[in-house]
């Protein structure tokens, strides 16, 4: 493959103010490369909508948290934006996250880190949309709805909403090192 051009939007706030900007810079990337698949991490659906809607000619798959994250027995996930995403044609994927679940038990309980979330502190060097990028990227290849050794894009975001895309090749959990973020198409610039 030839070199290439590629640029990249700094937003000067992280932020949900920057979902739809995002979105649109992930779409415009997607279709530059030709890339089919768009995952996106998504609370309370409203992201994972709004992506669902506007990216309709990519297969988009939105990535919540599972039950009990924030409260036990509770599903974040809003059913409105539940039949939104699935209206649009999307995917939706709940399940435990690829950089914590049970390592966050052992820290809870035992005050420990674990190696998952030590790789999650150090992807979040590069901000929280990038690590957020990353885990939905493995999660969504280990649920069999991206494939594995594709270039995706993923969307993440600082706290609510997107503010981060990033072109990354996928893998699944147990094979973490062959994932690579390719491209960051746009994040948040913070000191």
């Amino acid at each position: 493959m030839p070199d290439r051009e590629a640029s990249c939007e700094y937003f000067q706030k992280a932020g949900p103010e920057n979902t739809e900007r995002a979105l649109e810079l992930a779409g415009e990337r997607a279709q530059e490369l030709g890339l089919r698949h768009i995952v996106v991490a998504s609370t309370s659906g409203r992201t994972g909508a709004l992506a669902a809607e506007m990216l309709p000619a990519y297969h988009v798959v939105v990535v919540a948290h599972s039950a009990g994250f924030s409260r036990p027995n509770e599903q974040e996930l809003q059913a409105e934006y539940r039949a939104r995403i699935e209206a649009a044609g999307g995917d939706i994927l709940i399940a435990q996250h690829a950089l914590g679940g049970v390592a966050r038990a052992v820290r809870r309980k035992m005050g420990t880190y674990q190696l998952d979330e030590v790789v999650a502190f150090v992807l979040r060097s590069f901000g929280e949309g990038i690590k957020v990028g990353c885990e939905i990227t493995l999660m969504a290849t280990d649920a069999g709805l991206v494939p594995a050794g594709e270039e995706i894009i993923a969307i993440g975001g600082t706290g609510r909403g997107a503010d981060t895309a990033a072109v990354i090749l996928s893998a699944n959990a147990q094979d973490f090192f062959d994932l690579r973020v390719l491209e960051i198409v746009c994040k948040p610039r913070q000191k």
